[in-house]
């Protein structure tokens, strides 16, 4: 299954770098939740509080910067990335290597403002979604509960990331819903009509008892 990304809007972020005598911290908001995302291609979305609870417990998430693999900055084992869920969201803080290209690449434009997003990339539970219709065009989707993360971080052009070819897009998203309810109501039908089909059975067949 591919993954999803999400960004957070820059103003909700809250990501900054704090220096301390352990060397600095990034720390932010992957998501917060119960606030509407804006138009992802005919939905939107809210992240219900809970959502992230049980894989922040078992996963072991990685911090990386633009999602790039080869550009690690925590990681949940090693206790360099922690995740909590709290009133407004999922917080993370990282300590990131102490390194010049860490220094240059991250920790200094997010000091300057250069870079203030952050994104997660994740995969929903079979059961952690729900879906409804706002009016007549827009649709609702609630995630309820996210089965697999596998990282979060700070990122330069949030807005782009849909871009890879791995990344299951927001429009997948939806047709794969619209896909599955086509198939739950043709399903639905065709139950129906044997429903119907078994009710006129026994009908003729009380009428050839009748007749004879």
């Amino acid at each position: 299954m591919k993954t999803e990304l999400r960004m957070i809007d820059v103003s909700e972020a809250e990501i900054r770098v704090d220096d301390g005598e352990d060397g600095p911290k990034i720390s932010g908001y992957a998501a917060v939740f119960n606030r509407k995302s804006q138009d992802l291609g005919g939905f939107q979305e809210i992240i219900r509080p809970g959502a992230f609870r049980k894989v922040i417990e078992s996963a072991d998430i990685r911090a990386l910067f633009n999602h790039n693999p080869d550009f690690v900055l925590g990681r949940v084992q090693s206790g360099t990335l922690i995740l909590e869920e709290n009133t407004k969201g999922l917080r993370f803080e990282i300590s990131p290597p102490d390194s010049q290209l860490v220094r240059d690449m991250v920790i200094e434009p997010i000091k300057r403002g250069d870079i203030d997003g952050c994104s997660f990339s994740f995969n929903v539970t079979e059961d952690g979604e729900r879906w409804q219709r706002q009016g007549d065009e827009m649709m609702l989707r609630e995630v309820l509960e996210v089965g697999n993360m596998r990282d979060v971080g700070p990122v330069t052009y949030p807005a782009y990331l849909n871009t890879s070819v791995n990344v299951r897009s927001a429009q997948d998203v939806l047709q794969d819903y619209l896909a599955s309810q086509r198939v739950l109501e043709q399903r639905q039908n065709k139950q129906r009509a044997q429903r119907v089909l078994a009710r006129m059975a026994i009908q003729n067949a009380k009428k050839t008892l009748r007749s004879d």
